[in-house]
């Protein structure tokens, strides 16, 4: 969520906004920046997070300014610090969750396309990636590396509440905060403050022209004029945001239905193959969930792979008859010579009488 400023300022404290996805809403270098601008600045600063998380090299590069930042800063997760946003907020400065928020731990999740060495390549990266995330949260948590991996890098997402993570070291506090429903799902957690800030009023209209100049993203101006400008700016592209985020969201329920229609043909297209395939004997009920795994990993090779079975039914299929059903080929053969001889035996006659009476 783009805000028109990412920091607010309160007397001697500044406070920065880690609200949306990491590596998007939530740049590295920008959050660099305001780190620095503020150290300058005040006397303290405030990191309020709500983040589902985002990108793995984006999130160690924040994960490192804030640590080697020699500042007084305090970290709040108001709603959701998951994926790397949790590595963010367990940096080893001083955190608090509100009440109502949710810490989630989990292993590194991507995807990669090619042959077998550039998965292998993506699969190495993955497993390097883990090993140094497993160092940042052992740090904070009083465990090895090998033990977070064990326990949290296991394919599961692990949600946490405030309480829990209190109760286990992570964190160092809970504070108050507007209620959420107790039965709120994460997403809807981090809807719900995402939604809050958003609704808060912009205090750009509250800075003066001087505070302006002092921020991160005006100090390359060289005149008021162009400060004014670039203000104006950033508040029309914050105006814009909203509309953005909504078409997104359309667009997304578009694609998951584009998808989901998708998965449903092509599970279609699997079930018709493999019951022809099971018809005609080239599987069998206990080879059946196999060839669907190749199906589903590779439409075109399972394909491929059923064709080049051999059926082991078919010249069965064609001279069985089952009850009920008309004469099969062979059947209907065999019926068309019986008709045929009485006709033959009376040519024969003919020709005898013929051959007599000559």
């Amino acid at each position: 969520m783009s805000k028109f400023f990412n920091i607010k300022k309160a007397a001697s404290v500044s406070t920065i906004y880690m609200y949306g996805d990491i590596g998007y809403e939530v740049a590295s270098g920008q959050i660099a920046a305001e780190l620095a601008a503020c150290a300058e600045e005040s006397e303290r600063i405030d990191i309020r997070i709500n983040s589902n998380g985002g990108d793995v090299f984006s999130g160690i590069a924040i994960y490192n300014a804030i640590r080697q930042s020699n500042a007084d800063i305090r970290l709040y997760v108001d709603g959701v610090a998951a994926s790397m946003a949790s590595v963010i907020a367990l940096c080893g400065k001083p955190v608090e969750m509100s009440r109502y928020a949710r810490l989630m731990l989990h292993s590194v999740s991507g995807g990669c396309y090619g042959n077998k060495q550039e998965m292998a390549k993506c699969i190495a990266e993955i497993e390097s990636l883990e090993d140094s995330l497993g160092e940042m949260y052992a740090q904070r948590m009083g465990m090895s590396k090998e033990e977070v991996k064990a326990q949290y890098f296991d394919g599961t997402d692990h949600w946490l509440t405030a309480q829990e993570a209190l109760q286990m070291g992570l964190i160092d506090g809970i504070y108050d905060a507007d209620p959420v429903a107790e039965d709120s799902t994460p997403e809807e957690i981090y809807t719900t403050f995402n939604n809050r800030l958003r609704n808060e009023p912009q205090k750009a209209n509250d800075m003066t022209l001087e505070e302006l100049k002092k921020q991160a993203q005006f100090k390359d101006c060289k005149s008021d004029e162009e400060v004014v400008a670039r203000a104006q700016h950033y508040a029309t592209l914050a105006g814009k945001a909203q509309t953005l985020e909504d078409e997104n969201k359309e667009l997304k329920k578009k694609l998951k239905g584009f998808e989901d229609k998708a998965e449903a043909d092509a599970e279609a297209e699997r079930k018709e193959l493999l019951d022809a395939a099971e018809q005609d004997g080239r599987i069998n009920a206990e080879s059946r969930p196999t060839f669907e795994n190749i199906l589903k990993g590779n439409m075109a090779e399972g394909k491929k792979v059923l064709s080049a079975l051999t059926p082991k039914r078919k010249v069965m299929n064609d001279l069985h008859v089952q009850p009920g059903v008309s004469d099969g080929p062979w059947e209907q053969r065999q019926k068309q010579i019986r008709e045929a001889r009485p006709v033959k035996d009376e040519r024969q006659k003919n020709h005898k009488k013929e051959n007599k009476w000559q």
